[in-house]
């Protein structure tokens, strides 16, 4: 996946999947007009987006969930992860609801952005995406992290579980260090002891599985 913020000048190629014509064209500027960024395709539906994907060859996906077609934002995101597993998806809606929450990272959303988020804020959670992040606008985050307590058969330890409360709220390894005040390694190590107790093989699984059994 290309990297933003790395030294190649190789930008980041995106598809944007909006049905409102006008947010695509000012999505489309804006990623064109950034360095580190390419537009490669826009779609107004998920249909049109699947049909094409064979044909391209995105590194990031910024998806619609209401589409005016039969087939959703998450179900397209569900179809991606199937057929290219190794895109990322981000959720740009206006669904803050937990069920929309839920669902998107269900279905294998790496990030979940509100609409009317500030360009600054939206390329950085992009970046942040691209290095193995999973952003989430902060209403987001606050809710995922306040509305799920920790459950009573909870095999993780208070550490792994200062980790996973981080990993939902969509830190990235580095900043989970730097709150924690440990290296990177002993992250990775946490992360991999929790992938093993919760039977997870990837971060948004893990998110899903504490969100469902309240493990934070």
């Amino acid at each position: 996946m290309a990297n933003p913020s790395d030294l190649s000048g190789k930008p980041l190629k995106l598809i944007i999947v909006e049905d409102d014509r006008q947010i695509q064209e000012l999505l489309r500027i804006l990623l064109n007009g950034t360095p580190g960024f390419y537009c490669q395709a826009v779609f107004s539906t998920a249909t049109e987006f699947l049909a094409a994907l064979p044909e391209l060859q995105p590194e990031m996906v910024l998806m619609d969930i209401d589409l005016g077609d039969d087939l959703n934002g998450i179900e397209a995101v569900r179809q991606l992860r199937q057929l290219r597993p190794n895109i990322p998806a981000v959720m740009l809606t206006v669904h803050e609801d937990s069920e929309a929450v839920f669902a998107a990272l269900c279905a294998g959303a790496v990030g979940y952005l509100i609409k009317g988020i500030a360009p600054t804020e939206l390329l950085a959670a992009l970046r942040d995406a691209a290095n193995g992040g999973a952003p989430m606008s902060p209403r987001i985050a606050r809710r995922v992290v306040e509305t799920f307590h920790a459950g009573t058969q909870n095999p993780l330890s208070e550490r792994e579980r200062e980790v996973l409360r981080l990993l939902c709220a969509g830190d990235s390894y580095k900043s989970i260090a730097d709150q924690l005040f440990i290296s990177g390694h002993t992250v990775r190590s946490h992360i991999k002891n929790i992938y093993e107790k919760l039977h997870v093989h990837s971060r948004a699984e893990a998110v899903v599985k504490a969100l469902k059994d309240r493990l934070i």
